[in-house]
């Protein structure tokens, strides 16, 4: 997996170099390395997810699937007692 790499030396020293004290600079950049370590998603993360989400929904759509078969069979074995009656009784 990516990992992603964020300097925080470098941040605080950019900082410092605008005239930013050295407090702010080191709140600000434990800040955004917090954002960037936990929040942060990369395509690799994405790549993932989806395939996650496309083998559920594969699950999920064969479930369906097992379930309106076994509707239409139960329909069909009706059917053919409904016939089946009728022929009986003419």
């Amino acid at each position: 997996m990516t990992t992603i790499t964020f300097d925080t030396h470098a941040y605080v020293k950019k900082l410092r170099n605008v005239g930013i004290s050295e407090e702010q600079a080191e709140v600000q950049a434990e800040i955004l390395a917090g954002l960037v370590n936990e929040q942060l998603f990369t395509k690799q993360h994405l790549d993932i997810r989806l395939k996650e989400l496309e083998t559920s929904l594969k699950i999920k759509m064969a479930n369906i699937k097992a379930d309106i078969l076994k509707w239409i069979t139960g329909m069909l074995v009706a059917q053919a007692a409904i016939v089946a009656t009728l022929v009986k009784l003419l």
